[in-house]
């Protein structure tokens, strides 16, 4: 058999028994908690900073929040989880990060992230929610893409009820979060967040599967998921911050990243290589510190 016929005849037999397809791979949760834990302060190898006592966060800052999602194609809500950190009584007054994990693990998995970013700029300075999508941690059902999106505006709509306005909301995603990011950024359903920042996001899930398969076949060959971040940027005008590190082997920067970057059209972006930094140490590597400090004047604008 010459190599063009066995190339063909693997494509087949692939295709047929479902190898090649990515839907459920892009989800990784964890959901056999009993409770969350939260304030983890266990040193993490990818994180490479010492976790200083300034970026721990009171007991009294941290609230469990139940929300309602539905999506499009439900009868009925799911009810998912996130958290808030800060005062909920500041709400109507602070600026917020909604923060949108990756795809697996669960809020505890990212909470060292999450406690750093609420002190930009000083202690407690912002207030951040952050969402357990459906089927992650004590969240309902099981994870979809039509759900991921309606999780997270799930959390816009809490904010928006606790007196929250679209011009002091910050859309944060990390990795798979950076799709429900863009999604709601590019096409607010209530509230228009002011702006978006995405580390290491992907250019699409059809790019995804060729990156895992070394093959340049059609999108439908890998997955049915409609994910694709590179042509949503272009709808946004919002400011935009990205960060990604030069050897992330999950997702290259130059065939994820770059592209979502190059594809931006707004009138204001901040765009961060990371030397050296892989899919989860990006922040580590450029330095905790530093990063809050371009994140806080992205912010500002300054």
């Amino acid at each position: 058999m010459n190599t063009q016929r066995f190339t063909l005849a693997l494509l087949a037999v692939l295709t047929l028994s479902g190898c090649l397809r990515m839907d459920s791979s892009l989800f990784n949760p964890t959901s056999d908690i009993e409770a969350y834990a939260f304030n983890n302060t266990e040193p993490m190898d990818w994180w490479d900073f010492d976790y200083q006592p300034d970026y721990l966060i009171e007991d009294s800052m941290v609230r469990l929040v139940p929300l309602a999602s539905q999506a499009p194609d439900e009868s009925t809500p799911t009810t998912i989880y996130g958290v808030y950190i800060g005062d909920p009584a500041r709400i109507a007054t602070d600026t917020v990060i909604l923060y949108l994990h990756g795809n697996g693990g669960y809020l505890d998995s990212y909470w060292h992230r999450m406690a750093l970013m609420v002190h930009l700029g000083g202690k407690h300075r912002f207030g951040m929610l952050a969402v357990d999508y459906r089927g992650y941690g004590l969240s309902e059902g099981s994870p979809t893409e039509a759900g991921l999106y309606a999780d997270a505006q799930a959390g816009i709509e809490w904010l928006d009820g606790m007196g929250l306005t679209g011009d002091r909301l910050l859309l944060y995603g990390y990795s798979m979060g950076t799709a429900p990011a863009t999604e709601l950024a590019a096409n607010p359903r209530t509230l228009r967040a002011q702006w978006l920042a995405l580390e290491a996001p992907f250019a699409s899930a059809e790019v995804m599967g060729q990156d895992g398969t070394g093959l340049a076949l059609p999108g439908s060959y890998f997955t049915d998921l409609e994910i694709d971040n590179a042509e949503e940027i272009k709808k946004v005008d919002q400011p935009f911050f990205w960060i990604h590190g030069t050897e992330d082997d999950f997702l290259d920067y130059e065939n994820h990243g770059e592209v979502v970057w190059k594809n931006y059209r707004g009138a204001r972006g901040v765009d961060i290589r990371v030397s050296g930094a892989d899919h989860g140490d990006c922040i580590g590597v450029y330095g905790p510190e530093q990063f809050n400090a371009e994140l806080l004047k992205f912010i500002l604008n300054q």
